[in-house]
């Protein structure tokens, strides 16, 4: 490895040396190198697949290494769980949150480390004190939530804060982030940088696994790039481009895809009238007198700021979510009230938002989870419903291989072995595959790196070449001005606009979704 750091000068606080893991087949972790100097902010960069969470989960003593050793401030330690890391000082969030929805913010931060009290005959939980360390904490580090408000009933950015605040209330100095921006919106985006570099001024050594280049050119001391289970280069922070880091990332120089497509929409595929929804257990409009419709051969994007029913707005239309007013046609037939078995039946493929929730089921293997939609049907199961495993199996394998899913054994090993970005390139190629004519794509790259954004933005293209309805919901407004033929901006569960993409620019959206007026 290409280390830019001089090491006789620095006092390192993370020192892994010839990590290897293997998960049967599939080396993880090939002979990895990495130092963290203290009070560093270093990026971990590479494509879905390529060793980053293994190698910090093996520093967090999830996983232990096949071979390796690692010294923490310069101290060899060998961390065999994640409790033993807290008493090193080592904490991680997670990719995708651990918390327990219906306890409260202040349970779910002093769960497992809750100070007790004696009265002679029996110990006492001291939730008093530990919510005086955790009010502290967040005065320390401009971390503020509400400590008695439940998991379930607050929003993503809320669940990272907690996140951060379990560290900190363990007393972690060396700080491990897997993907922290993947499910904020952009301001969320900006308030947790801040609190990176925050954490920086305090001392404290920090991880930072993420896809997103440009927050790491914001934030980062020096950058490791991982390729295929190896590290490939360290450098400052640049003193590369992000053109030269992307192709570094992938092996490849990466092109930015643009719809330049000659493909006229054709007749309406997808009618939206007068929609009225409900938000989830409550009397409150998530949608509002929400009309809009998509053509055969079109590309119409969704944009605006989180939370403003676009997750309302594709449950409506997969009958996830009761409509109260309004109808929904798909190719002339009334969907309104039908079961969502019935729409996919219909011609309608789902890239759901959420795809622990509705994506996947996480205890089926990899060739179960293709067929979730149509394991029913012919050719996956016979006439007297027996399954097919042979041709399911031929069929995951031809995504896997498609779609590049990587980390893959066999097509029968558990789908949460996968990571987070090959298990959104699997929902995508299931969903392509299946017969069609509307698809919905929700968030279809949050998580992925720079080559799969490019591949599944071809594929988006793809299927407007291919005369179907396509209905894009993305948060990235670079996205967005890439690949729609339209424009809805949403705001307060009420389409703002809908304008052509030659008539709406970057800063016309932003107004809009802000509800301002230009």
């Amino acid at each position: 490895m290409n280390n830019a750091k001089n090491s006789n000068q620095i006092k390192y606080a993370i020192e892994m040396n010839d990590i290897t893991k293997k998960f049967g087949k599939i080396t993880a972790n090939n002979k990895i190198n990495l130092k963290v100097a203290e009070g560093e902010v270093h990026a971990l960069v590479g494509e879905n697949g390529a060793g980053k969470s293994t190698l910090m989960s093996v520093l967090f003593g999830i996983y232990n290494p096949d071979s390796g050793y690692i010294k923490i401030h310069g101290e060899e330690s060998y961390i065999k769980n994640p409790s033993q890391a807290h008493e090193m000082g080592i904490g991680m969030v997670h990719q995708h949150f651990k918390l327990v929805g219906n306890y409260t913010a202040l349970e779910n931060i002093v769960l497992g480390d809750i100070p007790v009290v004696s009265n002679n005959l029996s110990f006492l939980m001291d939730l008093k004190r530990a919510k005086y360390k955790v009010e502290k904490l967040m005065e320390k580090y401009k971390l503020n939530i509400n400590l008695k408000t439940k998991v379930e009933d607050s929003n993503v950015s809320t669940h990272q804060k907690i996140e951060i605040l379990k560290m900190l209330y363990k007393n972690a100095d060396i700080l491990i982030f897997d993907e922290p921006t993947a499910v904020l919106n952009p301001e969320e985006i900006k308030g947790f940088l801040e609190v990176i570099k925050n954490f920086k001024k305090q001392g404290k050594t920090i991880i930072l696994i993420t896809h997103k280049l440009k927050e790491i050119e914001e934030v980062a001391d020096y950058v490791t790039v991982l390729r295929h289970g190896k590290a490939i280069k360290t450098f400052r922070n640049k003193s590369l481009s992000i053109k030269e880091v992307s192709a570094l990332m992938v092996g490849r120089q990466v092109t930015h895809v643009k719809n330049n497509s000659k493909i006229k929409p054709g007749q309406k595929m997808l009618e939206i009238k007068n929609l009225l929804v409900r938000k989830e257990n409550s009397r409150k409009a998530a949608l509002s007198n929400l009309t809009l419709d998509i053509k055969s051969g079109e590309i119409l994007a969704i944009a605006g700021v989180e939370g403003n029913g676009q997750v309302a707005l594709a449950e409506a239309i997969m009958g996830m979510r009761k409509v109260v007013k309004g109808k929904i046609t798909l190719n002339n037939k009334d969907i309104t009230r039908t079961s969502t078995r019935n729409r996919y039946e219909s011609g309608i493929s789902y890239v759901p938002e959420d795809r622990h929730k509705f994506g996947l089921i996480l205890n089926f293997n990899i060739r179960e989870n293709t067929v979730l939609q149509d394991f029913y049907k012919e050719p996956f199961s016979n006439k007297l419903g027996i399954m097919n495993y042979r041709y399911i199996s031929k069929h995951a394998n031809n995504i896997i291989k498609k779609y590049d899913v990587r980390g893959v054994q066999d097509e029968i090993q558990e789908i949460r072995e996968l990571s987070g970005g090959n298990q959104q390139k699997l929902i995508i190629g299931r969903e392509i595959e299946r017969k069609h004519k509307l698809i919905i794509f929700a968030q279809p790259t949050r998580g992925l790196d720079v080559g799969s954004i490019e591949y599944i933005h071809d594929e988006i293209l793809s299927e407007k070449e291919k005369g179907n309805a396509v209905l894009l919901i993305s948060y990235e407004l670079d996205e967005v001005l890439s690949l729609a033929d339209r424009v809805a901006v949403i705001n307060s569960g009420s389409i703002s606009q809908i304008q052509n993409i030659g008539d709406i620019n970057r800063e016309k959206i932003g107004i809009l979704m802000m509800n301002k007026r230009g």
